[in-house]
């Protein structure tokens, strides 16, 4: 995993604080790298040109069991409706239904808010989804999938979540969800190279869905439609490090960003690809609290 290009790594010091653009930023919240204390800097001077970006869970809600549980963590939605207010654009980024982040994840209310579904496939606004279809090789996938799950003695507490144009195996409710996660790997990134998908890992599960569309891929098409100055995005999972990789490629372009991590002990690997660590939706509800009352008018 490849940080994102910077000069000078190093963690902050007072001097590098004291400008008046970052001048009262809590330490928390400052960026590690000089890139990232650049885009925040960028956000506190022109918040109207810039898109605040998002994953679901594990950055805005917690993880949970069972998926269709998941709700924004608590004050998650206030923060996000006072900052939508005040700045360009406000989107998440998911892989799962455009829908779902909105209407059961608690975000319907925040103005203006986009959701781009299924790695940037789908998209809901205004309580409205732009379907797509099934793509190819899900179907087969989805039938497939019992039987190699058999073959492969997948341990009780296995189970799988069909995300409409995607499909997802969990090992979280198993006993060893990191042994039945290396048992499942292989036969599972077999199934998904024959029937023209990916197999993508991320925190206890392992979804198979088509290739061609990535969050770093949203990210971009997104700023460019809203013509966004700068971009902050956080994120929590293997799943969100294109988009990492696109904040450093537009900085690379001269367009600012933050790159947040929703850290946890799940993918600790992560923090090596981002400006700034919080502790997971919490952390992140925090930092969208303080950027809520840093930005809004008196």
């Amino acid at each position: 995993m490849t940080p994102p290009p910077d000069t000078g790594d190093g963690p902050a010091g007072p001097d590098q604080a004291a400008g008046p653009d970052l001048a009262g930023v809590p330490p928390e919240f400052l960026p590690r790298t000089a890139g990232g204390r650049s885009g925040l800097a960028a956000l506190l001077r022109d918040p109207v040109g810039a898109l605040i970006a998002l994953d679901f869970d594990g950055t805005l809600a917690p993880i949970v069991e069972d998926p269709a549980a998941a709700r924004a963590y608590p004050g998650a939605a206030a923060a996000l409706r006072r900052l939508a207010r005040v700045v360009g654009s406000v989107a998440i980024i998911t892989g799962r239904d455009a829908a779902f982040p909105a209407e059961p994840g608690g975000l319907a209310g925040v103005p203006g808010l986009v959701v781009l579904g299924h790695y940037g496939g789908e998209r809901w606004a205004g309580g409205e989804v732009t379907p797509l279809p099934e793509p190819p090789g899900v179907a087969a996938a989805r039938q497939r999938l019992p039987g190699v799950l058999a073959a492969a003695g997948a341990p009780p507490g296995t189970w799988t979540e069909d995300k409409g144009n995607a499909v997802a195996v969990h090992t979280r409710r198993t006993a060893d969800p990191v042994g039945a996660l290396r048992l499942l790997r292989r036969p599972l990134e077999d199934l998904a190279a024959q029937e023209g998908l990916l197999a993508q890992p991320g925190r206890l599960v392992i979804e198979l869905r088509p290739g061609g569309v990535d969050k770093g891929k949203a990210l971009k098409s997104y700023i460019s439609e809203r013509a966004s100055r700068l971009v902050l995005f956080c994120g929590d999972d293997i799943g969100d490090v294109p988009a990492f990789q696109a904040v450093a490629e537009l900085r690379q372009d001269g367009i600012p960003g933050v790159a947040v991590c929703s850290g946890s002990a799940e993918v600790p690997e992560l923090a090596a690809a981002c400006d700034l660590v919080v502790d997971g939706p919490p952390g992140v509800t925090a930092l969208l609290e303080w950027l809520a009352r840093r930005l809004s008018p008196a």
